[in-house]
C-alpha cells in the first residue's frame, strides 16, 4: 500500500513552439489540464478512463532519462503503488522553474507509454473522449438515487438504449451521464468499448452488485 499520500502541482512551462494545445477538464481531478501534445492527450484519456488510477498529475516534475533531464509526463497513484508515466518522445527540460520536483528513477516505478500502446487503446480512448464531456456537463445534476438504481438494473448486461428507456422521463442525457460516471468509478464495466465505438447497443454490466 502507498503509505504517504502525496500531491503534486503541474510544472508551468511555456508552450513548445509549434505544439498543439489541449485544454481539458478532468472529472477525476475536478480541475482543468493544459496539455501540449496529442500523445499526452491520449495518455490522459487512458488514465482518466482507468478506475484503478485514483489520481494523477500532469508534468509533476523532472527525471533523468538516458542522461538527459526530462519532464515526467504524469505521476499516477494507484491503491498500492505510485508510478511516473513517460511517453516515447521525452520532453527535454530547457527551463528550470524555481520550485520543482526532481524524481529519483530508482524510487518510483516508471511506465513508458509508447505509440504502439496508445494505438492499441485508441478505440477505448476515443470512447472516453466522447464520455468525459457528458460527465462534466452533468456535474451536480444527477440525483444520487439514479446511479444506484442503474447499477441494480445492470446486474445482468443491458444496452445503453435499454437503460435510457428504463430511467428517462424526458431528456436522457442525465441517465447517460450517470451510466458513464459509474463506468468512470469502476462500478460497472463495458468491455465492448475497448474494440467498438460507443453506441446505443453498447452493453453495461455491474461489476459487484450488492442488493
Amino acid at each position: 500500500m502507498v503509505d504517504e499520500i502525496r500531491i503534486f502541482e503541474p510544472v508551468t512551462l511555456p508552450r513548445p513552439r509549434g505544439a498543439h494545445r489541449y485544454d481539458v477538464f478532468s472529472p477525476k481531478l475536478g480541475r482543468r489540464l493544459t496539455l501540449y501534445r496529442g500523445s499526452a492527450f491520449e495518455a490522459w484519456l487512458m488514465l482518466e478512463g482507468d478506475p484503478a488510477a485514483k489520481t494523477f498529475c500532469e508534468r509533476p516534475g523532472f527525471i533523468s532519462v538516458d542522461g538527459q533531464r526530462c519532464i515526467a509526463d504524469f505521476w499516477t497513484r494507484f491503491d498500492d503503488r505510485e508510478c511516473l508515466v513517460l511517453l516515447s518522445e521525452a520532453t527535454t527540460a530547457t527551463d528550470r522553474p524555481r520550485i520543482c520536483v526532481n524524481f529519483d528513477q530508482e524510487a518510483l516505478d516508471v511506465r513508458r507509454i509508447d505509440a504502439a500502446e496508445r494505438a492499441a487503446a485508441r478505440v477505448w480512448s476515443a470512447n472516453w473522449q466522447r464520455m468525459v464531456p457528458v460527465i462534466v456537463a452533468a456535474r451536480g445534476l444527477v440525483r444520487p438515487s439514479l446511479p444506484a438504481a442503474i447499477e441494480r438494473f445492470v446486474a445482468s448486461p443491458q444496452s445503453l438504449m435499454a437503460i435510457e428507456r428504463e430511467f428517462s422521463t424526458g431528456d436522457p442525457s442525465l441517465v447517460r451521464a450517470a451510466v458513464f460516471e459509474l463506468l468512470h468509478r469502476g462500478r460497472i464495466q463495458a468491455p465492448e468499448l475497448r474494440a467498438e465505438s460507443l453506441s446505443y447497443l453498447t452493453r453495461f454490466l455491474a461489476i459487484e452488485f450488492e442488493p
